[in-house]
């Protein structure tokens, strides 16, 4: 049975948040079907599977100078696995790097065992990104290109005109027992713990970028602010000196005490200005029971099930869109609807990466 390699750009577990390396912890501490993980050295290892670190040598410096590569220390891993598996075929998992992908197969075709190897790549951005002048035949040369949603897919089909590659969509999922809805009594208890009793809580939670479209949404608030005194706007993972009636700059906050801000909230706010390729706060808050109003852009739409579960602005850049939906909602116009159970569950995101390794692993024996 083939070896399955992951290689990945973070230390995993990774001490720090991220989402895609959340779900990876969570299919690690279980059962899973990784053989190898390829990173540099993190500050504990996983017990079941077996490591090759990517050590930060003088060596390691001078190499990549010399072949203009930052990750040449991931190929060397590679090859060094390679040779103490000889003989065997290999799935090799490549997470946001499609440069180590080009490398990667450069670099089997040289030892003459592409053959015997599938490469997929992950990829958790929604457009297309690969520049087919730069990376000539790249979709040629990799085996699975893994995306998030079927409308990243639709937006690679029609980008390409040769788009000569396997496709599958991973959604990215959250751990429900953490994320949930909590029921009425629950949720004013928290607000009351909070100081928030008789308010609507709206919430927004990301890094302060300007992509993530916080001073607009601020904008908005203002507006609305005038209207409606008894809401307040929480946002988190951001701490601005400036002070705006109903509004708390909350700042960073632990991941273990997120699903409570979730579940205390009202209303959660996602004004991004990007392409989102999924947008994992969104299923965080769709799971605790907030109203969500979003950007119509990037994967949005589908994690909202095209505005099923929450209110897509077409045109996010409008402030006046943002102020119309706070009030729509406030004055009872937006009735919220929620899904029927848990939605986009890490157990779900488990089975289906087993699924995809599993069809790689029959495809190549």
């Amino acid at each position: 049975m083939a070896k399955v390699i992951l290689l990945s750009q973070y230390p995993l577990p990774y001490a720090k948040i991220g989402s895609w390396t959340n779900m990876y912890k969570s299919y690690l501490q279980g059962k899973h079907q990784i053989d190898y993980i390829i990173c540099e050295n993190p500050e504990e290892r996983f017990p079941n599977v077996k490591y090759e670190i990517v050590e930060n040598t003088f060596y390691l410096k001078v190499r990549r100078r010399l072949h203009n590569f930052f990750r040449i220390g991931f190929i060397d891993a590679l090859e060094k696995v390679i040779a103490e598996n000889k003989g065997e075929k290999f799935i090799i998992q490549v997470i946001d790097n499609f440069n180590i992908a080009v490398r990667i197969n450069e670099m089997l075709v040289r030892k003459g065992i592409r053959k015997d190897c599938a490469i997929q790549v992950f990829y958790h951005g929604f457009a297309p990104f690969i520049d087919i002048h730069k990376f000539k035949n790249f979709y040629e040369n990799i085996d699975e290109l893994v995306l998030l949603t079927n409308g990243s897919y639709k937006a690679h089909k029609a980008f390409y005109t040769v788009f000569p590659c396997k496709v599958s969509l991973l959604p990215n999922g959250i751990d429900t027992k953490k994320f949930y809805k909590p029921t009425n009594i629950q949720q004013q208890n928290l607000k009351a713990a909070h100081g928030y009793e008789g308010k609507k809580v709206f919430i927004w939670c990301s890094q302060d970028r300007p992509k993530k479209g916080l001073s607009l949404m601020l904008e908005a608030w203002k507006k609305v602010y005038e209207q409606h005194k008894d809401i307040v706007f929480l946002v988190i993972g951001a701490k601005r000196d400036v002070s705006i009636d109903g509004v708390v700059f909350m700042g960073r906050i632990p991941n273990t005490e997120l699903p409570e801000f979730y579940q205390m909230a009202d209303c959660y706010l996602f004004p991004t200005l990007c392409h989102e390729g999924f947008g994992l706060s969104l299923i965080e808050a769709l799971n605790c029971g907030c109203y969500c109003i979003a950007s119509k852009a990037g994967g949005v739409p589908e994690v909202l099930h095209q505005g099923k579960y929450g209110k897509l602005i077409e045109n996010p850049n409008f402030v006046s869109e943002w102020e119309t939906a706070i009030n729509d909602y406030l004055s009872g116009k937006e009735k919220p609807v929620y899904g029927d159970g848990e939605m986009y569950t890490i157990t779900e995101w488990i089975s289906n990466i087993n699924a995809i390794i599993s069809n790689a692993k029959n495809n190549i024996s």
